[in-house]
């Protein structure tokens, strides 16, 4: 039998105590602080790589765990890249004079759009004084009379000439405010009544209304003659005006085009804008005298909304290519919007409604998002690949893309995109989008995976105190002692669950960082020290563990059946973890199993009833290869048993129980007592080695709080795989009560090993003629497993010979 002692793992195994003397400083303000990410190089050279090369495809997706310092890299990096390209254009959307649904977008260098706007909005604001008092000027003025008399000479003359035909045939012109008539006349001159009229004979009268149909035909070719001299007048008029708004035109649109006409769409646009405010002239002249409608004023200053620029994206106050991280990535805020405005209960828009989104103002830069904020909406996730793969941006509603309406009116032209996406997200969704989605491998060719851990060394050491350091320091916190700063970086390994290794959740380490300084603050002290650490790690649990203390008080009660000392067959206490999400704690479950002669195997009764995870069933199927290289090498292996967790009534999933499960089943077998104050996690393969788990911290911790509250013996402890021996990062009252002896912790490396510690028997090792010791624990089940096959194959003859092979003949079946 081997030396258990050997087996038990001494105090200073269970934790690794960070000294207090690693540090040469009286406090964390001595030291630099630096805004880096600590161990995350290879992340750190994938991100660079993916930021340096221009290619199409080339975006970035920052895989990671939360915590781990994505965010703050990305923005670090980015910033520091972008630190090293010229600012992005500025870009406009301008009224398209000649189409006013389709507004054209215009590229000015940065900080060049403000500028124009301006001296439009000076220009429009120059133009909007100066034409009305150009169109009131004398000179102006005496034009415009000069036409006038002109057409009224003409008409006076035209008059005449119509009267004087008039007369000659027997009539005259009559002008009056319903127009004109023609009225008859008789020898002497005078007008004709209507009572001689009626006394004339009738060849007269016919003879009258012949001259008078010839007179009415002058007169209305008069009209016509007047209305085509009207209309050359008002022509001239308008062309006059044309020519007076021209002038004033001229100097403010010939300085524009000086300042911007270098660019051709800049200089077709201020052309067309000129010939638009000659066409809309009516616009800059109020008609004296006329009476101000408010509506009319409402509608004039909506109407001078074509003047407008429409500064989409302004970089002016940025030097550099500009760094957007999009914490609220809505269709509206990242891809910019059409808004609209009620007028007289209508819902009007022009392209002074357009507003940018943050891929607008990321253009020319780097755009950040969380890849959870874009793949839940896929109209977002949609619109954002082919923005990348076109390379261009569009401004469209959300329910005209879905076909849902077609109330949009305006068709924006499309704004080159010029652009590095960064995702930032959980390895998880990398994996499902690149397996589900080919565009995405196409357009995310760089992956930049941030690591959960790093090496305890002494490197990583100092930096954890200066990453506390800086921490504080941004924060202006009080600093930390060397005594605190080691119980952080304990803390560190004990969240890497591994002795060896420091944690690189760093959000969690701030986490205890401020409620440590927290509880410094309200104890008055000038530094944090390890009380207060302590206090801020003690006080998250307790803040978490409201679960665990029902869970153990129903254990101090008896309503959970939890055994912590005395000796049974067939039951061992397994080790479970609760993951809460914030909190993970450990919990004793009772197993048992049940052993009788019978051909159906190990029965799971959690799998019977669909409460066993794959891998928890797998765990137990793994025992069958187990027993079957034990114990069956010379005959069948005829066995019945079942095996089943008491009280649990949830799920189970994992195979760290599995180890549990066959020391039970062979205690059953054995019918050997195993020790009930000794619990076991691990599981086991089919050569009987014993493998390691996780949560073993939580595990060994759970098992010593049940043991404290039933009272310490001296014999209590748990069983653990030799390979999570550098796993541990035990509470301090563990590792003292191992310390005093009260409490024991064993690394086994197969199933021996742990019989031995569980039964206090010799487990056995085949002889040379492959035969257990009659007295160990495979001896006894080898002895059990052989009389139950003898039973079994006694009983198969007996009831063969209980056969008639006559009857079999006799229903055509041979024996």
């Amino acid at each position: 039998m081997e030396d258990l002692n050997k087996l038990k793992l001494k105090p200073k195994d269970l934790s690794n105590v960070c000294p207090p003397s690693l540090f040469k400083f009286k406090s964390t303000a001595e030291l630099k602080p630096v805004n880096a990410i600590i161990k995350q190089e290879r992340a750190v050279k994938a991100l660079s790589f993916g930021l340096d090369i221009d290619n199409e495809g080339y975006n970035i997706y920052m895989s990671g765990a939360y915590g781990t310092g994505k965010n703050t890299l990305a923005k670090a990096m980015l910033e520091k890249k972008a630190q090293k390209k010229k600012a992005p254009s500025d870009w406009c959307y301008v009224n398209n004079f000649k189409d006013s649904d389709m507004p054209h977008a215009l590229q000015l260098p940065s900080g060049h759009g403000r500028r124009f706007k301006m001296d439009i909005k000076e220009t429009m604001d120059a133009l909007n004084e100066q034409i009305p008092k150009a169109m009131e000027s004398q000179e102006h003025e005496a034009k415009k009379a000069g036409i006038l008399n002109q057409l009224m000479e003409e008409t006076n003359a035209m008059y005449m000439r119509i009267e004087d035909e008039a007369r000659e045939i027997g009539f005259t012109i009559s002008r009056n405010q319903n127009g004109v008539s023609s009225i008859p006349l008789k020898e002497d001159g005078e007008a004709l009544t209507q009572e001689e009229f009626m006394e004339m004979d009738e060849n007269a009268r016919n003879e009258l209304m012949r001259r008078s149909t010839i007179v009415q035909e002058k007169i209305n070719e008069g009209f016509r003659q007047y209305r085509e001299l009207e209309k050359s007048v008002r022509e001239s008029i308008k062309k006059m005006e044309q020519e007076t708004v021209l002038s004033v035109c001229i100097p403010y649109f010939r300085s524009l085009d000086k300042k911007y006409g270098k660019d051709t769409f800049i200089k077709q646009y201020l052309e067309d804008m000129q010939e638009d405010i000659l066409h809309h002239l009516e616009l800059f002249i109020m008609k004296e005298g006329a009476q101000i409608d408010p509506f009319q004023l409402i509608d004039r200053k909506v109407a001078f909304r074509r003047y407008e620029v429409n500064l989409m994206v302004d970089n002016t106050d940025i030097n550099c290519a500009p760094v957007i991280i999009e914490n609220n990535p809505s269709y509206a805020n990242l891809f910019g919007q059409v808004e609209y405005e009620g007028k007289f209960g209508i819902l009007t828009t022009d392209f002074t409604k357009i507003k940018s989104g943050s891929i607008h103002r990321a253009n020319g830069g780097f755009l950040v998002l969380n890849v959870y904020d874009v793949v839940k909406n896929i109209y977002i996730w949609d619109k954002l690949k082919k923005s990348l793969k076109t390379r261009e941006i569009t401004v469209e509603s959300l329910a005209k893309m879905m076909g849902l309406t077609n109330t949009e009116v305006l068709q924006t032209e499309a704004i080159p995109l010029d652009i590095k996406v960064v995702l930032i997200g959980e390895p998880m969704y990398y994996y499902l989008l690149y397996a589900h989605d080919e565009e995405f491998q196409k357009l995310f060719k760089i992956r930049a995976d941030f690591d959960s851990e790093m090496d305890r060394n002494m490197r990583h050491i100092k930096e954890y105190a200066i990453f506390i350091a800086s921490v504080c320091d941004d924060k202006k916190m009080r600093h930390f002692t060397p005594e605190a700063v080691a119980r952080v970086v304990e803390y560190g390994s004990r969240m890497a669950e591994h002795k060896s290794k420091l944690s690189t959740h760093f959000n969690s380490l701030v986490e205890v960082i401020y409620e440590a300084n927290s509880w410094a603050k309200q104890a008055k002290k000038e530094l944090v020290g390890m009380e207060e650490v302590e206090q801020a790690i003690n006080d998250k649990i307790y803040r978490c563990s409201i679960i665990e203390e029902k869970v153990q008080e129903h254990i101090n009660r008896g309503d959970l059946i939890i055994n912590a000392s005395g000796t049974r067959i067939g039951e061992v206490n397994g080790l479970a973890v609760y993951d809460m999400g914030d909190y993970a704690f450990g919990k004793p479950i009772r197993i048992t199993a049940k052993s009788f002669m019978g051909e159906r195997g190990i029965i799971n009764i959690e799998r019977e009833i669909q409460l066993s995870g794959r891998i928890h069933s797998k765990g137990v199927l793994t025992l069958n290869g187990y027993l079957g290289s034990q114990y069956a090498q010379e005959r069948p292996l005829s066995l019945s048993a079942s095996l089943t967790m008491e009280q649990s009534y949830a799920g189970v999933e994992g195979d760290s129980a599995s180890g549990a499960e066959l020391f039970a089943l062979i205690s059953s077998l054995a019918e050997v007592p195993v020790k009930q104050g000794i619990a076991v996690t691990g599981s086991v393969n089919q050569n009987g080695e014993i493998q390691a788990v996780g949560g073993v911290n939580q595990k060994i911790e759970g098992f010593y709080i049940v043991c404290q509250k039933k009272g310490l013996t001296g014999e209590q402890g748990v069983i653990i795989p030799r390979q999570n021996a550098d796993s541990l990062m035990l509470r301090q009252d563990v590792v003292e009560a191992v310390k005093a002896a009260r409490f024991h912790i064993w690394a086994i490396d197969d199933i021996n090993q742990g019989l031995e510690i569980l039964t206090g028997i010799e487990a056995g090792i085949k002889d040379e003629n492959g035969y257990f010791p009659p007295d160990s624990i495979h001896g006894r089940v080898e002895q059990k497993l052989k009389r139950w096959s003898e039973r079994r194959q006694s009983s198969l003859r007996a009831g063969t010979q209980q056969i008639n092979p006559q009857v079999l003949r006799r229903r055509g079946r041979r024996f």
